[in-house]
């Protein structure tokens, strides 16, 4: 037997909840010591209980505590750690960080930071996947911040369409305009979100396509300048333009459309020399597509490539971080069989998705044939208000997707989550899976909307 030596010696993972438990049991695989950081109302929690060894973080408010560099840097040197896994979220697109990591002789496990600081950009980002040969929706290149640029590019444009923010991500950040009244007050508002949230109040105009898939292609990239496409994902069953089921392959999506979308996100990645694991995401028609942003990390839903590729995405991630090649081959990329993925939320549908904190008193994730559970909860686990909503995400595969949907619904139906004040998403997922539309996969970005408009009818 042939012992393969790992990438690295110690990885620090800069992130909490499932994601850090899901690098941690990688690295453990792989033969990598990991270290955990973790902020005070974190002490308890699967990562730090999986980890070799844990670094408590600060200072001040514990949602901070993932957001301090030097902290985190420090804890990093302290242990030995040869790179940092910052997981999504958090610090995973900040290019400053990352900077940070390279000065202190660490590996920043991702993109290069001035590939990522372009492509956080989602205006430049635009602008680059233009000139690339990429569609995109009508809009502006550049961000707009006059009232006059506003009217002319809406103009231009035409209703409906979207407001984003410049430096925005994971679904915040954009505000939907119908009508030329809207307009001036939605961009003051989601301009001040925009500097609350991002620090940065840049905006830039879209057309918004009312009944669009949302699909994104899964690319790998090495230093080596090879760039491999593990297929795509359909995200379109989305609340407040957050993804809650995503599957692969995408239903209804002709093949040559597919491969489509997979070349031209191979030749986006090219062109501006990305590296590491990253997503290109799309808008799709019946019979046309345009880009819409990159995402510079893993994404919370990539066990559903998994599952129907065999690719561990984040052994891959250290792999390329540590400058070895690609283990696999475009040729050797061969999907099999039908995943989806439903994420459980602390939030209570009823009330507008609002998130719920508290102890949960009984949580049993389900089990069986085919049946993944990404989670780091568990019974006796207080919800912090913290920290983002999701408690988990159930994972199927089944060889088509009929019999994947009635693994879910199995699956879902199956898990029993109960707690002081914890409401969840679970029976609005077996309700999606149930409607019509879904199952024959002609659902798009509105279908929870258009579901609220027919039962307030």
């Amino acid at each position: 037997m042939t012992t393969v030596a790992p990438p690295f010696d110690t990885v620090l993972v800069a992130n909490r909840g499932e994601i850090a438990l899901r690098v941690v049991r990688t690295c453990r695989e792989m033969g990598i010591r990991s270290v955990v950081v973790y902020s005070t109302v974190d002490s308890d929690s699967a990562a730090v209980r999986a980890a070799d060894e844990s670094v408590r973080i600060g200072p001040g408010p514990a949602k901070y505590s993932y957001l301090y560099p030097p902290a985190i840097i420090e804890a990093a040197l302290r242990t030995g750690a040869q790179a940092v896994h910052p997981g999504y979220g958090f610090l995973s697109e900040d290019p400053d960080f990352a900077e940070i990591c390279t000065r202190n002789g660490l590996v920043f496990v991702g993109a290069r930071p001035e590939v990522m600081a372009q492509l956080g950009d989602k205006a430049l980002a635009r602008r680059l996947m233009a000139d690339a040969g990429l569609p995109v929706l009508p809009g502006t290149l550049e961000p707009v911040s006059t009232p006059a640029d506003v009217f002319a590019a809406a103009r231009r444009i035409g209703f409906p369409l979207i407001i984003k923010a410049a430096a925005g991500g994971g679904g915040r950040g954009m505000s939907v305009v119908r009508s030329q009244d809207e307009l001036m007050p939605t961009f003051r508002s989601t301009t001040a979100a925009a500097r609350s949230v991002f620090s940065d109040e840049r905006v830039y105009l879209e057309r918004f396509w009312e009944r669009a898939k949302h699909v994104e292609i899964q690319l790998l990239a090495d230093e080596r300048g090879t760039v491999v496409s593990l297929g795509e994902r359909d995200c379109s069953v989305q609340r407040r333009h957050q993804k809650l089921v995503e599957e692969t392959p995408a239903p209804g999506l002709p093949p040559a459309l597919a491969g489509q979308l997979a070349d031209v996100a191979v030749a986006g990645a090219r062109a501006v020399g990305y590296t590491g694991a990253g997503t290109f995401e799309f808008l799709v028609g019946e019979e046309e597509f345009a880009f819409i942003e990159v995402n510079s990390r893993i994404q919370v839903e990539h066990p559903v490539t998994e599952m129907v590729t065999g690719v561990d995405l984040v052994r891959e991630q250290l792999r390329i971080a540590a400058g070895m090649p690609l283990s696999i081959t475009q040729e050797e990329v061969r999907p099999r069989g039908v995943s989806v993925e439903c994420r459980i939320n602390a939030e209570d549908p009823s009330r507008g998705f609002m998130p719920c904190a508290g102890e949960l008193t009984e949580f049993v994730p389900p089990g069986g044939p085919f049946v993944r559970v990404d989670t780091h909860a568990f019974t006796g686990w207080r919800v912090p208000p913290d920290y983002d909503s999701l408690l988990a995400k159930v994972i199927v595969w089944a060889p088509d997707r009929d019999q994947a949907i009635a693994r879910m619904e199995r699956a879902l139906a199956e898990f029993r989550i109960s707690g002081r004040g914890v409401r969840t998403t679970r029976d609005l997922l077996g309700a999606v899976l149930a409607d019509p539309v879904f199952r024959a996969g002609a659902h798009t970005t509105s279908l929870l909307e258009t579901a609220r408009e027919e039962t307030a009818c």
